[in-house]
């Protein structure tokens, strides 16, 4: 159990933001299988941009259970203030400042991990976004610039002396993007070194690897994000692992069948048939990964254009391939 400000959270285990993935319907999804923490999509800080369609469907916080926990991005201090302010009005709970994300359009922009080489600005903006709102404020980081210049537990204490609640922490530099392990030794530092609550982010893909990270870091949580995709129930199997010590029972089909298809669901409801259409082939994509079949299934689904045939299609899978499994016994 730990705090961010007044929040208390009883999980271990938090949805790590990720763009075009963290969605309302994936937040909730993640929530029902125990996520103890979810944090949306990062939304620009420029709120000139937040007419799009695309920005539209990330702002509404409102209709999601609490803590609401949403990530801002940019490189300006009252820009980032401002879009904070908004967000509160608009539902949020927490703030988050990302300043972990290695993409190169967002780090062109001096936002994102590419922040980290500049201390003073990182001062800069906590300070502003955190004397702006009256909700806690977190910030996600990765261990530095680049191997050379890991300079995250500087970061982590500016970041405690500026007011921040809680820190979130990639076990990789920016340099470093997603390639090669996710290092902790750094992660590990940052919590000796400050109070505040402190996330391991990185390369967790099951609860034995959760177990160990939270064991040789000392962090409060891990947060998870691609382990999640196509596999929401990570979160009951950490949580389950972490409180009885017992192995987790593999999801069985008829399981992951009515999770897939209920997901589905929640996509073409919250972004509409010609979009959720769309945005279901890549959700759906990263379950039929993991299934038989799904390589040549996933080809086919992202041939459909109507919410009713994908629906159909995955219905039917499900139904033949355990019908044969029925007959082969």
């Amino acid at each position: 159990m730990y705090r961010i400000g007044h929040h208390v959270i009883d999980k271990q285990t938090i949805l790590a933001p990720m763009a075009g993935v963290t969605d309302l319907p994936f937040r909730q999804l993640c929530r029902r299988y125990g996520a103890g923490l979810t944090v949306s999509e990062m939304v620009t800080a420029d709120t000139r941009l937040w007419h799009s369609s695309k920005s539209r469907s990330r702002l509404p916080h409102l209709g999601e259970p609490g803590p609401r926990m949403i990530q801002i991005a940019g490189g300006d201090p009252a820009m980032l203030a401002g879009a904070a302010r908004q967000n509160v009005e608009l539902g949020a709970q927490i703030i988050d400042i990302n300043m972990g994300c290695p993409a190169k359009k967002v780090c062109r922009k001096a936002a994102g991990s590419a922040l980290l080489r500049d201390e003073n600005l990182v001062t800069e903006i906590l300070r502003a976004v955190v004397a702006a709102v009256n909700v806690p404020v977190t910030l996600k980081i990765r261990t530095g610039w680049d191997p050379e210049h890991r300079n995250g537990v500087a970061i982590a204490r500016i970041a405690e002396d500026c007011g921040i609640a809680a820190l979130a922490v990639h076990g990789r530099t920016r340099a470093c993007r997603f390639e090669g392990r996710a290092e902790h030794d750094t992660v590990a530092g940052i919590v000796d070194a400050v109070s505040i609550p402190v996330f391991a982010n990185g390369d967790i893909t099951d609860h034995v690897q959760a177990r160990q990270v939270l064991e040789y870091t000392g962090a409060a949580a891990v947060m998870i994000g691609r382990a999640a995709q196509g596999a929401p129930w990570i979160f009951r199997e950490i949580n389950q692992y972490l409180e009885t010590g017992e192995p987790p029972a593999p999801v069985d089909r008829a399981e992951k069948a009515e999770t897939l298809l209920s997901h589905l669901g929640a996509l073409h409801r919250f972004y509409g048939e010609r979009r959720g259409v769309r945005i279901a082939r890549k959700h759906v994509g990263w379950y039929l990964d993991t299934l038989p079949g799904g390589a040549d299934l996933r080809r086919a689904f992202n041939r459909l254009d109507e919410p009713g045939c994908q629906y159909r299609m995955l219905r039917d899978y499900f139904h033949h391939t355990t019908e044969n499994r029925e007959q082969a016994a």
